[in-house]
């Protein structure tokens, strides 16, 4: 194949495709298998870690990757592979100055599962605000009582991280009636005006907001953002969603301020550690969790598939793709 992108000849002779949800697809399978034959998949029903990771990707030189941590020392272990793209829209768990070092193109495209991950935020908000988790749990105990909650539409609402989420997110509260605030380390004045959301800084939202959603890549600068401290600045009573990465709320401190009273509810998607056990934060009634399942939409399954597969033919220098952060 001729990679347009990057202006090389390439042929591409084999794929592996890391994805449990993409390898389930019957749809993406045959999408994938018109355009190379020589596919593997992983019919594991398992992410793959460690020596199992490396031994899947080896005799392959190009890869479609979910949530797989491809660091450095993956890539050492990996001479044949020249390209990798991503199923899904974080690239945090792909060690992209590394794949520069070893002349690894990425493919990768924003926003594609934004629809999903801002419904599952939605939903995730009005079951903070009404008490969903703790009726759940009265009833399953024989308690049967009326829980007193709040309306969305009447909300203030923090979106942290104003990027492909955080906008489609924000569209969607407006028509809510919910008021909308918001921040981002870059300047989204345009694109917040032409929703009508105010931006603020981290802090401010903080103190304003209802309820807390966060739409973050995990990084230095965002790990455990929402600290004991900044929980503390809250609104007593507000509610806290998580979407984004697990490890951007110190899950302690959130447990805590649940159990207290501080906060009348928390509902997370992602954890720092997947699956959770052992979490307190499971034993709290008012906490409502889901098992990372932003993007597990059919709709948006299939969009990150179709992208991870033109990713493959349209990957480009992923210096291209290193956030601000890093640079």
């Amino acid at each position: 194949m001729y990679n347009f992108a990057v202006g090389i000849l390439y042929v591409l002779t084999s794929i592996a495709v890391l994805s449990r949800s993409f390898s389930r697809n019957t749809v993406l399978r045959q999408e994938l298998l018109a355009r190379r034959q020589n596919v593997v998949f992983n019919e594991s029903g398992k992410t793959l870690t460690g020596q199992e990771l490396i031994d899947f990707l080896a005799p392959h030189d190009a890869a479609i990757v979910a949530l797989e941590k491809i660091d450095e020392n993956v890539l050492t272990a990996l001479p044949k592979l020249r390209i990798i793209s991503k199923y899904g829209v974080g690239l945090d768990n792909v060690d992209l100055v590394a794949a520069k070092k070893f002349g690894i193109k990425v493919g990768w495209k924003g926003g594609v599962n934004r629809r999903a991950v801002a419904e599952l935020s939605i939903s995730l908000m009005i079951a903070g605000l009404r008490g969903v988790a703790q009726s759940n749990e009265d009833i399953k105990r024989g308690v049967w009582r009326q829980y007193t909650g709040r309306q969305l539409a009447d909300a203030t609402v923090g979106i942290v991280g104003f990027g492909h989420v955080g906008q489609d997110l924000a569209g969607l509260l407006c028509a809510f009636g919910a008021r909308v605030l918001a921040c981002d380390i870059r300047d989204l004045s345009a694109e917040a005006a032409a929703l009508g959301v105010r931006l603020c800084a981290f802090d401010e939202l903080l103190d304003q907001s209802d309820v807390v959603s966060f739409h973050v890549p995990l990084t230095p600068a965002t790990a455990n953002m929402l600290d004991a401290a900044r929980i503390a600045r809250m609104r007593r009573g507000a509610v806290v969603v998580n979407t984004a990465r697990g490890g951007v709320i110190d899950e302690p401190a959130l447990a805590a301020a649940l159990k207290d009273g501080w906060l009348s509810a928390a509902c997370l998607d992602v954890f720092a550690v997947e699956p959770p056990l052992g979490n307190d934060l499971l034993s709290v009634p008012s906490f409502l969790a889901t098992s990372h399942i932003g993007g597990s939409a059919f709709e948006a399954q299939l969009a990150m598939g179709r992208a991870a597969i033109d990713g493959l033919w349209t990957a480009g220098d992923p210096a291209d793709f290193i956030p601000v952060w890093a640079k």
